[in-house]
């Protein structure tokens, strides 16, 4: 398996597994045919760009965002733009097809969607009411297939965690849970005080959706102190709101995005974290404080 260049910040999976620690995400894509033409594109683009991680989930556009994906990276594997083992895939099962057999028969449509063999890594997008040591067997049962590489959860709060890793083959380093994907960003930092740390102990990156707030950080909506800061580097609200996660350790930003411009102006981040000093980190701090406290897990 490739990996990114040294200088741009990972994020190292368990078992040794890098990946750059900014991944595009696909929420709302799929969901029309009218802009489906549009939306290949953008992908495309993103590739050319540079981004090697693309999230998605059968939930998008119920599985339309997965054709997007699919229809985007055949053209660019056809073209020469990329290697399969450039691009790091990943989706989401939803939890009413999270039993053993609900997981054959959703990954399937998955690949089929993706045009995958395999995908790179395959996420319980929340708890629903298969008990979990049951889906915990479905995707290794997926593993032995070869039909997904790795395997992991969104939205598990810290009790789900230790409840999933006290299941046989949960913390295995090379098999076993490799992620948890959350709501995060700099105006919900919630997971900082429980979370993110019980996860860096055992070695787990955390993946951050809406990293930007669903918008609320960009632009001219974003609160005076981000665009403050981002005024001091010459950047923008986003890619210092995005910056600021990756400089945290540990955690993949996976913002959406489907305008050149944006995507362009949010891989920027990557070159921006090492860039923000401690007055920078002061001042974020003052306008979203640190939590002191257990938060409920935000959610969408």
């Amino acid at each position: 398996m490739r990996t990114p260049p040294d200088a741009m910040p990972q994020v190292v999976f368990p078992g040794g597994e890098r990946w750059p620690a900014l991944g595009l995400g696909t929420w709302r894509m799929g969901e029309t045919r009218t802009a489906r033409g549009a939306e290949v594109a953008a992908l495309r683009a993103a590739l050319d760009i540079g981004w090697r991680v693309i999230d998605t989930a059968e939930m998008y556009g119920e599985g339309g965002a997965e054709e997007v994906v699919g229809e985007a990276l055949a053209g660019a594997l056809a073209s020469g733009t990329v290697a399969r083992d450039d691009v790091f895939v990943v989706s989401k099962v939803y939890p009413h097809h999270a039993s053993r057999a609900g997981l054959l028969a959703a990954c399937e449509r998955s690949r089929r969607r993706l045009r995958l063999d395999t995908i790179d890594l395959y996420l319980l997008h929340w708890r629903g009411s298969v008990p979990l040591a049951e889906t915990v067997a479905g995707l290794a049962e997926l593993q032995r297939r070869g039909w997904i590489r790795r395997w992991g959860v969104s939205n598990f709060d810290v009790d789900d965690m230790e409840e999933l890793f006290a299941l046989r083959g949960a913390a295995d380093a090379n098999l076993g849970c490799a992620t948890n994907q959350v709501y995060y960003s700099l105006a919900t930092r919630g997971v900082e005080f429980d979370l993110l740390p019980w996860m860096r102990e055992r070695g787990l990156p955390l993946m951050a959706y809406c990293p930007i707030g669903q918008g609320a950080l960009a632009g001219a909506k974003a609160p005076p102190a981000l665009r403050n800061v981002a005024a001091r580097h010459g950047a923008t609200p986003v890619q210092v709101a995005l910056a600021a996660l990756l400089a945290e350790g540990g955690v993949m930003a996976i913002p959406k995005a489907a305008r050149e411009t944006h995507l362009r102006e949010n891989w920027q981040a990557l070159a921006l974290g090492g860039a923000l000093d401690a007055d920078d980190r002061a001042a974020l701090d003052r306008a979203f404080p640190r939590p002191e406290r257990k938060q409920p897990l935000a959610m969408t």
